[in-house]
């Protein structure tokens, strides 16, 4: 099963993170102390969250698999998660929402398939003017002398 809930795309063409949906069994949290501003509450309680995600268990198919790779980077770790740590706010609740919508926005990106460049080639007469440009410039190159003392 795919992690769509309905492909509704959005005015830009593109995948929209409300789309993705998660499965729970597929994520694991910890929380951890943060660091920053936050005062004393930032010292007492653990508000940042880490949020773990096995993308086996996404169902994602190969070509979705290969650019959600590319997208996550240096947070996709070996044995096939991607780990997202959010610790922008001082709630728990707040980070773990922003943790969640990080990780859809990531997923909503890897399902956007970019269209192949289809090469071109330059025409006849573009070739022309840049032959005559070229030897344009090498007139002008030309023309220039020694400088004598």
């Amino acid at each position: 099963m795919s992690p769509l809930r309905s492909p509704s795309i959005s005015a830009t063409g593109a995948m929209r993170a409300d789309d993705v949906d998660i499965p729970e069994a597929a994520l694991s949290e910890t929380f951890l102390a943060a660091s920053g501003p936050g005062g004393q509450n930032v010292n007492k309680v653990a508000t940042a969250v880490q949020l773990r995600v096995d993308l086996f268990r996404l169902g994602l198919s190969p070509q979705v698999y290969e650019r959600l790779k590319q997208i996550a980077g240096s947070r996709m770790t070996g044995s096939g998660e991607i780990l997202v740590t959010a610790r922008r706010f001082r709630s728990q609740d707040a980070n773990r929402e922003d943790a969640r919508r990080r990780l859809a926005e990531m997923i909503a990106r890897a399902h956007i398939v970019k269209p192949k460049r289809k090469p071109t080639r330059p025409t006849r007469s573009a070739k022309a003017k840049r032959m005559d440009s070229k030897k344009q410039r090498g007139v002008v190159k030309q023309a220039r002398g020694k400088v004598e003392l």
